[in-house]
């Protein structure tokens, strides 16, 4: 299993509309496409309370350029993303990261 972290730094202000857009949007068109997500977190206490941390669970990296790939295409998405926007911008930065567990990880 390989997780995938992504980090979506918001513009300032706009982290109730990110929350919005996966709550009403995104997660139905993963869903569409087979995407896993394996958990959504705010950030409590850290350097900025303006970000969304999920991860998204995936068999292979082939697995993950398939899904993925048909996911940013998708125009249900793409129509999703812009209404969520006509407000302005919502994120300012994201960072992604492929991750293995280790052979004693309590998540495999």
């Amino acid at each position: 299993m390989i997780y995938e972290m992504r980090i979506y730094r918001c513009v300032p202000g706009r982290l109730p509309a990110l929350l919005k857009r996966f709550e009403t949007a995104t997660l139905k068109i993963w869903e569409k496409h087979g995407i896993k997500q394996a958990g959504f977190f705010t950030t409590l206490i850290g350097d900025s309370n303006q970000e969304l941390t999920y991860f998204l669970a995936w068999d292979s990296l082939a697995e993950r350029e398939k899904k993925w790939g048909a996911f940013m295409t998708d125009p249900d998405w793409m129509k999703a993303r812009a209404e969520s926007e006509a407000d302005g911008q919502i994120v300012g930065n994201i960072v992604s990261q492929l991750l293995t567990p280790t052979a004693f990880s309590a998540v495999k």
